[in-house]
């Protein structure tokens, strides 16, 4: 599947009438594996980018070009829409542009920019956002520079949970006018809130924060949300799962009775086995 394609498919699901639920993936595997389930997306984090690639927490040590790299190798993979946070466009509106270019050249389907103030500045360590005339600076400068029309841009912001309902209402309603395909919300965690910013938004809603309150997919595409993130936990599983088996191999538990591993059989599918056994065949004779 081509990247236009993969954006196509992308904006079929935000003009569309339900609510899905990406797979979180961080690597080629997860990629294929979320694929092979039937996730219409792929969700590639920036907290997730950071523990692949570098093994660190969120706090955007990460660089643009590892990001891009990795979703460059998660794209090659699988045909997976991918949707990327692309965090505060790792600088300022010209930055952001460059971050599109980068982006749009691994591949991905669609982006988010948010208007945190990043990374963290010297002080008290509160989370803190940018003026909102600059938060729409940069995603019309998002929107400048992509270079494939299909490709998403998603104006991100938390405002709800950093400054309250009335700031969150205000940026909602200005992002929307930008032009941005949708409008990335985190921090609602009430219906009330969500309702709040449905009455103002005037593009499809992606939704960050999955409470109880809200974990209904038909309440929330009556509100116009369109993809809601369930959080990163295969990547905690697959840590558990790492941990225990060399855990087990280094107290003496033989290869042969080590449990969960993945059979043979599903080996040979996530890595594509069939595939290149026939390229062999066809090729190398």
């Amino acid at each position: 599947m081509t990247a236009t394609a993969r954006r196509t498919a992308c904006r079929a699901i935000l003009s569309g009438p339900i609510c899905v639920h990406p797979g979180s993936v961080h690597d080629p595997i997860s990629a294929r594996i979320a694929e092979d389930l039937g996730f219409e997306l792929g969700m590639f984090a920036g907290s997730t980018g950071s523990l692949a690639v570098l093994g660190a927490p969120d706090l955007i040590v990460l660089t643009l070009t590892e990001f891009a790299d990795q979703a460059r190798r998660i794209g090659r993979a699988s045909g997976l829409p991918l949707v990327v946070d692309a965090d505060h466009g790792y600088g300022n509106a010209l930055n952001a542009m460059r971050t599109v270019r980068e982006l749009e050249n691994a591949g991905v389907a669609a982006m988010s920019i948010e208007d945190t103030d990043l990374p963290r500045p010297f002080g008290d360590g509160a989370t803190r956002l940018i003026p909102l005339v600059e938060g729409i600076g940069k995603i019309n400068a998002a929107l400048a520079a992509r270079e494939d029309s299909a490709t998403c841009i998603f104006a991100r912001t938390g405002a709800v949970g950093v400054m309250g309902l009335e700031e969150g209402v205000l940026r909602a309603r200005a992002y929307s006018e930008t032009g941005a395909d949708a409008l990335f919300l985190t921090g609602v965690t009430t219906r009330a809130e969500l309702d709040a910013v449905t009455e103002v938004a005037t593009i499809p809603l992606v939704l960050g924060t999955l409470t109880a309150e809200l974990a209904d997919r038909d309440y929330l595409a009556a509100r116009g949300v369109r993809i809601a993130l369930q959080g990163h936990q295969p990547f905690q599983a697959a840590v558990q799962a790492i941990h225990a088996t060399l855990k087990a191999l280094r107290d003496g538990t033989a290869p042969k009775s080590l449990p969960n591993l993945a059979p043979a059989e599903l080996m040979r599918r996530v890595t594509r086995q069939d595939d290149y056994d026939g390229w062999t065949s066809r090729f190398l004779g």
